[in-house]
């Protein structure tokens, strides 16, 4: 399988004690979303902050899934002579990190995944990025314009200036930082999960954590690829559980790599 170099930030002295901690974000977003979480974890850890194939400043390709995107991480471990790593993964990078667990799992520490299950889910990303590819960058003046311009297809503010951290301003005008064709052409890949018929489960250490106010996550879908796994639900907190709930999480994450 081709895999790409993968761009990354590194936080935290090296340990040669222990493993390093490695963060996957999610779709749309990039490592940068993780710079503080990242840093509060590097206190104690030796943390690295990747961004995904075709998100951040990482290389585009065509193919974009999950036994891509775990064969990215395990050629950055083997380029910087990683010999094990936890993993922690959100939405995307969960799943991600959990094909990672199922097919590599003598590479790996622990597992913590962020609210996400090893399922295919019923949404679709299509009109989502249908409305950004609307967009019209060439007359496009602002940012706040281009955010009354998505503002129909997109209600919440939050999530459109989330999403908007991807347009880029080079030489005045604006332009997406990734390809929104590929993302329209694999977003099926992203909302589902590979087959798993012919995987053993991984019997690891592993930690999901979920948003009480998020629906994506249940202990029924864990359990049977991940027996070993411990849930624990953040109150007050959705998808978003590291940004709603910054400090539940990060001492959950921080007592589990301990």
């Amino acid at each position: 399988m081709e895999t790409v170099a993968l761009a990354y930030e590194q936080l935290g002295q090296v340990n040669t004690t222990s493993s390093p901690l490695i963060i996957l974000h999610g779709f749309f977003a990039s490592s940068r979303n993780w710079r503080q979480v990242a840093e509060k974890l590097s206190v104690k850890h030796h943390v690295y902050v990747l961004d995904m194939r075709n998100h951040g400043v990482s290389p585009h390709h065509p193919t974009m899934d999950y036994p891509a995107m775990a064969s990215d991480v395990l050629a950055f471990m083997d380029a910087h002579e990683i010999k094990t790593a936890s993993l922690l993964g959100h939405s995307m990078g969960g799943k991600a990190a959990m094909w990672f667990a199922l097919n590599y799992p003598e590479r790996l520490d622990k597992l913590l995944v962020a609210d996400i299950a090893p399922v295919t889910y019923q949404h679709s990303f299509n009109n989502l990025i249908t409305a950004l590819k609307s967009l019209p960058l060439k007359t496009l003046k602002n940012r706040k314009e281009a955010e009354l311009w998505l503002e129909s297809e997109i209600p919440e503010l939050t999530y459109r200036q989330f999403l908007l951290q991807n347009l880029v301003l080079i030489d005045g005008e604006y332009s997406w930082r990734v390809d929104l064709d590929i993302f329209y052409a694999t977003g099926d890949n992203i909302i589902g999960f590979p087959d798993v018929t012919d995987e053993e489960p991984y019997r690891g250490q592993s930690l999901f954590l979920a948003g009480a106010d998020s629906n994506y996550v249940n202990a029924e879908q864990i359990c049977e690829l991940f027996p070993n796994a411990k849930l624990s639900v953040i109150a007050e907190a959705g998808h978003w559980l590291h940004v709603q709930q910054p400090v539940k999480f990060l001492t959950l994450v921080d007592a589990f790599l301990a």
